[in-house]
């Protein structure tokens, strides 16, 4: 069962219950790695907070995904929470595409192309990674 068959077929309060605990968990845990990483990187002018976030959320919902449709089954509310609620919240996606048409507008082509094709290959490369450590984990 996806989470979207599970808020189909019963949409309790709950439900939007656990979503709401893990977009609050995901949206302070985007707050906390992107400022540490402006702290820390500000000179470079490359978002590298919103990269490490997509990548890394990329990589928590591809591991979930995988991990509750292997051996080892995992409670709907659980994918709820950490997919839809936490991952949902802590990937930036609408920050990547603002960072991305920004760089654009300013003609730094460079920028434009290293973000767009660091986020997209990475987190493509994260989900398939969280599918395999899942995989294994299960095995």
């Amino acid at each position: 069962m996806t989470p979207t068959t599970f808020v189909r077929r019963r949409t309790p309060s709950v439900a939007y219950l656990w979503i709401a605990i893990g977009a609050v968990l995901g949206a302070c845990a985007r707050f906390a790695v992107t400022h540490y990483s402006s702290i820390k990187t500000a000179h470079h002018g490359f978002p590298y907070g919103t990269l490490f976030v997509n990548v890394t959320g990329s990589m928590l919902a591809g591991f979930v995904l995988a991990y509750a449709a292997g051996r080892v089954p995992l409670d709907s509310r659980w994918r709820l929470l950490l997919v839809t609620g936490f991952c949902g919240a802590y990937t930036t996606f609408s920050a990547f595409a603002f960072e991305t048409v920004a760089y654009a507008q300013e003609g730094r082509w460079g920028f434009f192309a290293l973000n767009f094709i660091l986020n997209n290959g990475l987190c493509l490369a994260a989900v398939v990674a969280g599918t395999r450590v899942a995989a294994a984990a299960s095995a």
